[in-house]
């Protein structure tokens, strides 16, 4: 399976996000702030990336941009995964360049599949 890297920086949500993730046969990378994200991003290329947005160094959409602006890592997918939840949001970082938005709280017993629905044929 492939390596997943979670940019996340509240500890409950990287062990759930984590432990679901592993339970499925990935190997997980982990982040605890946006500027450690991008650095892991360009030193493993993982198949995907789960991404806060609110972190406590650099928000999410910087994240993302730094993501997209660079070679390597511009073409790996992209979930934001957030309970940023506003009216709109999911629409500014679909437009911003994830490829994909999953809102917290997640559904531990369905969070896989719907990764896998949002990330069709990507993951």
């Amino acid at each position: 399976m492939s390596t997943v890297l979670v940019i996340e920086d509240n500890v409950d949500n990287m062990l759930l996000i984590s432990d679901i993730l592993e339970a499925n046969g990935y190997t997980v990378l982990q982040a605890e702030t946006g500027m450690q994200g991008v650095e892991m991003a360009e030193e493993h290329l993982p198949g995907f990336i789960i991404l806060d947005i609110q972190l406590p160094d650099i928000i999410g959409n910087e994240v993302l941009a730094i993501i997209r602006s660079k070679e390597k890592t511009r073409t790996i997918p992209v979930v934001a995964m957030t309970s940023y939840a506003m009216a709109g949001d999911r629409e500014r970082l679909l437009a911003a360049g994830c490829d994909a938005y999953v809102e917290k709280p997640i559904d531990p017993g369905s969070v896989m599949a719907q990764l896998k629905e949002v990330l069709r044929g990507k993951i």
